[in-house]
């Protein structure tokens, strides 16, 4: 299932965001949407985990959390 992740602080890296979703189950792709002109964040990301259940698990357990000072949201890509 492929997530979106919104509300991402500037500072967010991809590797933070693997990690946090890791804690969930697999994930087999993370991707951070940069500008590119600049090459900064653009404040979202897509995640992709292959297992429903575990995903439905972190969308439920990550949406409107902390990560780096910022409340994140976590709902599943359209």
């Amino acid at each position: 299932m492929k997530l979106l992740v919104r509300n991402l602080s500037r500072s967010t890296t991809e590797q933070d965001i693997r990690k946090l979703f890791s804690e969930h189950g697999k994930v087999t792709e993370c991707t951070l949407v940069l500008d590119q002109e600049t090459g900064h964040s653009k404040g979202f990301a897509f995640v992709e985990m292959p297992d429903q259940d575990q995903a439905k698990a972190a969308i439920a357990s990550l949406n409107l959390t902390s990560l780096a000072k910022s409340n994140i949201r976590v709902k599943k890509a359209q």
